[in-house]
């Protein structure tokens, strides 16, 4: 087994996990950042994250990174660490293609005594039944003779500039004690805010995936109280301020449930329960509500442009955002888009503005085309999908200008105060 000083360490998959992980362990030791998209190693070579996560000056200042899409170079490391995307098909089931790519390529390159360490969310179980496999196929190697594993769940939270990886407590494991310690030693070289060092792999596994199936869960009860308090005529956040005046109220709140985390993993536990024999009821029932409220959306603005006269097959709707979240360029799972698909199921015009997003990534994933800019004076609704704070700034009076004379301004977001709005979630 390698020491720690031993050890040369490759990220496999640079997005908006693996980037980060790697600019920061660049500052302690040399580090190979690999990933197959050629024009994403480009970008970097030249100093530029489009994911954002990553400044110019940052990027600049790791001298000891080195980025390639040649699976050669990442023979001179010890140490591989996987941070590819884990998403869901079309079926909702468990997308494990590039986990399965990632590992093959680096049983490529294992040696003997290497360790691989998955940072990709899974089900309980997937790194040692999926994963080890492969590892031992491609590379001829034996697990836990020849080679080691680890798995430390990745808590990234995209556009957050506060909570970053250095600043977020690790879940840290091995495939044996003493590779769960050096796997926990390696990340405390980089991680401030510490770590915990699970007992097993299956425990960190199930560890990561209930922590966004958790919050699914209680975004989902919120979501049903506001179509509740909706059609009782109660402001739901008014209800949710006072609630919250309780010091132990959860301060959810009620809206699209997209993004690469929380509308996905959730759908990793169940595949795994069913598979066991256990059907989950509460984890299901709150998917299918979250999943569901695109369509809720859509139907809501299209009773209020109805109750106004307002003419539904034709009119023009502006829906303001399309990341999953605030303040960050992130298009994956993106539920407004199901807002998108369900207006045009009524006839609805539809442009969708969002200053973040990338024109090219938004037709590749979702054959949509933002806009540059709302004109004004031609919307007969305005959404308000994403709370950039570029809207906020914006403010009520810039909003409405884009909008008829007769319109409706609907607030997913809570952006506006309660009487700036006509429709609130």
């Amino acid at each position: 087994m390698h020491s720690l000083n031993e050890l040369k360490v490759a990220v496999v998959g640079l997005g908006y996990v693996g980037l980060p992980l790697a600019v920061e362990f660049s500052k302690r030791r040399p580090v190979v950042g690999f990933d197959i998209n050629n024009a994403r190693i480009s970008a970097l070579r030249e100093g530029r994250d489009i994911t954002l996560e990553i400044s110019d000056e940052e990027l600049a200042a790791a001298t000891g990174m080195k980025f390639t899409a040649d699976v050669a170079e990442l023979k001179s490391c010890n140490v591989y660490i996987a941070t590819v995307p884990t998403p869901i098909d079309e079926y909702k089931r468990p997308d494990l293609r590039p986990l399965i790519g990632a590992s093959e390529t680096i049983g490529s390159v294992l040696k003997k005594d290497d360790v691989v360490i998955y940072e990709s969310t899974v089900y309980p179980g997937a790194t040692e039944e999926e994963c080890v496999p492969v590892l031992e196929r491609v590379s001829g190697l034996k697990f836990n003779v020849d080679f080691f594993v680890g798995y430390s769940p990745e808590r990234i939270n995209p556009g957050d500039k506060t909570h970053r990886v250095t600043d977020i407590k690790k879940v840290t494991s091995g495939s044996t004690p003493e590779i769960a310690e050096l796997v926990d030693g390696l990340y405390r070289e980089i991680i401030v805010a510490g770590t915990h060092k699970a007992s097993s792999i299956r425990v960190a596994e199930a560890a990561k995936v209930i922590e966004n199936t958790q919050r699914d869960v209680n975004i989902a009860l919120i979501n049903e109280l506001s179509i509740i308090f909706n059609k009782m005529g109660i402001d739901t956040e008014s209800v949710l301020q006072a609630a919250g005046t309780k010091w132990n109220f959860l301060p959810f709140r009620p809206g699209l449930v997209g993004g690469h985390c929380i509308g996905v993993d959730p759908y990793y536990l169940t595949h795994k329960a069913q598979a066991i024999g256990y059907h989950p009821e509460i984890i299901l029932a709150g998917r299918r509500l979250n999943d569901s409220m695109g369509g809720y959306v859509a139907a809501q603005l299209v009773k209020a442009l109805t109750k106004r006269q307002i003419g539904v097959a034709g009119a023009r709707v502006l829906i303001m955002g399309l990341t999953f979240k605030e303040n960050c360029p992130d298009l994956r799972n993106t539920r407004v888009v199901d807002i998108v698909a369900e207006l045009r199921e009524y006839g609805v015009e539809v442009d969708v503005y969002d200053p973040w997003v990338s024109k090219e990534e938004a037709r590749h994933e979702y054959n949509l085309d933002p806009i540059e800019h709302p004109a004004k004076g031609v919307y007969d609704a305005t959404i308000l999908a994403v709370a950039h704070t570029r809207f906020l700034e914006l403010g009520e009076d810039a909003i409405r200008v884009f909008n008829k004379p007769e319109h409706v301004l609907y607030d997913l977001k809570y952006l506006l105060p309660a009487a700036s709005s006509d429709l609130r979630l």
